[in-house]
């Protein structure tokens, strides 16, 4: 039986390696969390200087932990077995020891801004593409097929630099069918939801204080909940709700698709969740125009990871691909 590896990373693109390793049954999945197995990257993550990313201890082990709860097999590193496939949630890091393979890429949600990062990438690109964050996700060129959210997301990486010819407009598990989440326990209703971000975690500039007050605003005396992102630092966050918007109930954990789905209104400053509110319908509000979002937003078709793994399959069975 041929053996595919899955590049899990944050648990958004774990849980969407997930999805689709369960549409090739017919292959041995094996999965790792995010790694770095040369170079530069490398020595940062000894060092301990890639804690807030996918390659640090605490992402690292809430993957690992995801795939332990789903009894998935675990190959960190990708080093047990010799792989006829390889699909990734990032290419911001090649791995070494998957060059050789056939890789698709699949995003993961909203991809950073482009901002002088990028740019400076752009001019310079022999920097490491994660000095511009996921502003430069798909601009490798190391993998054969980059699946991608919709038609918009086409446009936009196409503008980048990536071959048109290697895109395939599948949308992306998790963001595929968003009516789903209505079908959810959270006992809230009708409030007012503010999804955060990583940004500082990242460091990136963010006015939290600005944000937090904007967010009292707009709810205009309705409850207000604040989801945090699961890499932010929920004790300094969960400190600044409560100084600047007393009575607002803060979670740190829970799925935010089935807060937005019960929402009224979603407040984000940068984040995927917006898609979610856009394709429910709910009145949203972001630092980021609204008509360039719903451009972007993401396929509805509900089989996103079957249409991504049909992509693998033909990479392996290319007769069968030309026969269909």
């Amino acid at each position: 039986m041929r053996k595919v590896l899955f590049i899990g990373g944050s648990i958004n693109q774990t849980s969407q390696m997930h999805q689709i390793a369960r549409e090739l049954p017919e292959f041995q999945p094996y999965f790792t969390p995010y790694y770095a197995d040369k170079g530069l990257e490398k020595f940062l993550t000894k060092m301990g200087l890639t804690r807030t990313t996918v390659l640090g201890e605490k992402l690292v082990n809430r993957c690992r932990t995801y795939l332990q709860d789903h009894r998935l097999n675990i190959d960190f590193g990708g080093e047990s077995h010799d792989y006829d496939l390889v699909f990734t949630g990032s290419d911001l890091v090649i791995q070494e020891n998957i060059r050789h393979l056939p890789i698709v890429l699949v995003q993961e949600g909203m991809t950073d801004p482009e901002n002088w990062l990028y740019h400076l990438y752009k001019s310079m690109p022999f920097l490491p593409r994660w000095t511009a964050g996921t502003a430069t996700n798909g601009l490798s060129d190391a993998y054969r097929y980059f699946c991608v959210a919709s038609e918009g997301y086409r446009d936009l990486f196409i503008s980048k630099g990536v071959q048109p010819e290697k895109i395939r407009v599948t949308g992306i598990p998790n963001f595929d069918n968003c009516q789903r989440y209505y079908d959810n326990d959270f006992p809230h209703r009708d409030f007012v939801l503010v999804c955060t971000s990583d940004a500082r975690e990242t460091f990136k500039f963010e006015n939290r204080r600005r944000f937090i007050d904007r967010a009292v605003e707009i709810a205009a005396g309705r409850q207000l909940i604040f989801k945090l992102h699961p890499n932010e630092n929920f004790a300094r966050s969960t400190a600044e709700i409560n100084r600047w918007a007393p009575g607002a109930l803060v979670y740190t954990s829970g799925s935010a698709e089935e807060m937005i789905a019960n929402c009224q209104v979603l407040i984000t400053a940068y984040s995927t969740t917006v898609y979610v509110g856009l394709a429910l319908g709910k009145e949203v509000y972001s630092d980021i125009d609204l008509e360039d979002l719903k451009r972007l937003t993401p396929l509805q078709n509900g089989n996103a990871a079957r249409q991504i793994a049909e992509v693998g399959r033909e990479l392996l069975n290319p007769v069968h691909a030309q026969a269909c």
